[in-house]
C-alpha cells in the first residue's frame, strides 16, 4: 500500500506534518490570495475575481466582506447565497462546508486544525484537522468560534460570542461557552 502524502493525511484527519512542501505551497498561495482579496474590497471591480482566486469554485451568489483569512481556500465549500461578515477566519486544513443561505456574523472563526494535547508532541511540527459542517439557512452571530470536527444542523442559530465545541442539531437556538442548545426552533 502506497504511503499517504502529508496533504492526504491532513484532509483525512490523520496526524500530519504541517511543514510539508505541498502544504507550504498551498499556504503561501492562500496567503497571497487573501492579501489581494483584502486589498480589493467589496466595492472594487476586481472583488469577484479576487474572491474566486482565494476560494476556487465559490458560487457567484456568495458574499464575503474583507478582511478575511483562510489557510488554503480550496477546503472551503460554500453554498449559494452564503454571507460572511467582516473579519472571518476560516482555517481549512480539513474541509469546511457551509450550506446555502447561511449567514456568518463579524469576527467569526472556524478552526479545523487541532494541535496535540501532549506538550512533547506539540513541540514537533505535527497536528491533525477535522472537518466542520454548517447546514443550510443557519445564522452565526458575531464572534462565534467553531472548533474542529463540529457539525451544526440546518436552520440553527448560534448566539453571539458562543464557542461551539460539539455538534448542535438542526432547528436549534444555541449559545454560550461552551455552546449548548437553549431551545428548539420548531
Amino acid at each position: 500500500m502506497e504511503e499517504m502524502t502529508e496533504w492526504k493525511k491532513m484532509r483525512s484527519g490523520i496526524v500530519y506534518d504541517w511543514t510539508d512542501l505541498e502544504i507550504d505551497r498551498s499556504l503561501t498561495r492562500s496567503r497571497l490570495a487573501c492579501e489581494r482579496f483584502n486589498r480589493s474590497g467589496i466595492d472594487h471591480e476586481d472583488y469577484r475575481e479576487a474572491l474566486e482566486n482565494m476560494i476556487p469554485g465559490v458560487p457567484r451568489s456568495v458574499t464575503i466582506l474583507p478582511p478575511f483569512h483562510c489557510d488554503h481556500g480550496n477546503g472551503l465549500h460554500l453554498g449559494e447565497g452564503v454571507f460572511v461578515n467582516y473579519n472571518g477566519t476560516f482555517l481549512d486544513a480539513a474541509d469546511i462546508t457551509i450550506g446555502s443561505r447561511t449567514l456568518i456574523g463579524p469576527n467569526c472563526s472556524l478552526y479545523t486544525p487541532q494541535h496535540p494535547i501532549d506538550y512533547l508532541q506539540r513541540r514537533k511540527t505535527l497536528e491533525s484537522a477535522f472537518p466542520i459542517r454548517i447546514g443550510e439557512d443557519c445564522w452565526l452571530g458575531g464572534n462565534v468560534t467553531v472548533c474542529p470536527g463540529v457539525t451544526i444542523g440546518d436552520r440553527t442559530v448560534i448566539g453571539a460570542g458562543s464557542v461551539v465545541t460539539h455538534d448542535i442539531p438542526s432547528d436549534s437556538l444555541a449559545a454560550g461557552n461552551p455552546c449548548r442548545v437553549i431551545r428548539s426552533l420548531t
